[in-house]
């Protein structure tokens, strides 16, 4: 079974966290050391960034990293070297979170069979057109198991999010707002209320709730209203600043209590 499908099969009763950060940023060669730290510190999944020059979706604070990480000479073949090279030390789902370009340049065939070689379990691509991924994508991630993780937003329409529903696995992500991404201190109600229809709609997928969770105020309510949550901006803002991972997650939790 792929291992996010087992993720959320094996952990019904429980919620959920994964973490985002920027492969490449803050050390090129830091990527496997940031994953075997999240993994120690009980992380349940985690999002590796590749790094793009454009990331549309991405706030300043993962623009940065983006931008740092291209600088000290990231690239998707490097990733793919740096994951493989300690794919039988972990265990947890591994999500690469990446837009198109970088993708298609690689070869989407050859992407999707590096992420077996290397331990991926899944992807996120923010700006594959949904047509291109039932078209082109779809067929050749079924080939090799690998999930294609599709988001929603309060924009995206109930008719949309059923679509989507039927026609991926592994989980949906629902983004919290229709902005970028960045950390926040409060969901308001509007959020809430897209939160709650989410839930009433009964999906087959699970759902995981990211954008804006940096303290226990919108980690309650992501964690209250899906499988789990998904921080991103938080944990790279702390990792760039200490450098060290193990530090970042310590520093992370902390924040999360308040």
């Amino acid at each position: 079974m792929n291992k996010i499908n087992a993720l959320f099969a094996n952990n019904k009763d429980r919620k959920l966290l994964s973490l985002y950060f920027c492969a490449g940023c803050p050390t090129f060669e830091g990527t496997g050391a940031v994953i075997k730290s999240m993994e120690r510190h009980g992380i349940d999944m985690i999002e590796v960034g590749i790094p793009f020059s454009d990331p549309l979706a991405d706030g300043p604070v993962i623009q940065s990293a983006d931008t740092k990480a291209l600088k000290n000479g990231m690239t998707v073949k490097a990733l793919f070297g740096q994951l493989k090279a300690i794919k039988d030390e972990v265990q947890l789902p591994l999500v690469l979170m990446g837009y198109l370009n970088p993708i298609m340049h690689y070869g989407i065939e050859a992407f999707f069979q590096s992420c077996v070689e290397s331990g991926v379990s899944g992807t996120i691509i923010p700006d594959l057109p949904f047509d291109d991924y039932l078209k082109v994508v779809k067929p050749i991630a079924d080939k090799y198991d690998i999930r294609v993780i599709m988001m929603i937003t309060p924009e995206t329409s109930e008719e949309r999010i059923r679509f989507i529903d039927e026609h991926t696995d592994g989980f949906i992500y629902m983004v919290s707002s229709a902005s970028i991404t960045g950390a926040q201190s409060s969901f308001g109600d509007a959020k809430l209320a897209y939160f709650n229809h989410i839930n009433s709609m009964n999906l087959r997928n699970p759902r995981m709730i990211g954008f804006g969770i940096s303290n226990k105020q919108t980690l309650t309510s992501a964690q209250d209203n899906a499988a789990g949550a998904i921080i991103g901006s938080k944990f790279v803002t702390l990792l760039n600043e200490v450098g060290d991972p193990d530090k970042a997650l310590d520093l992370l939790f902390e924040a999360l209590k308040n």
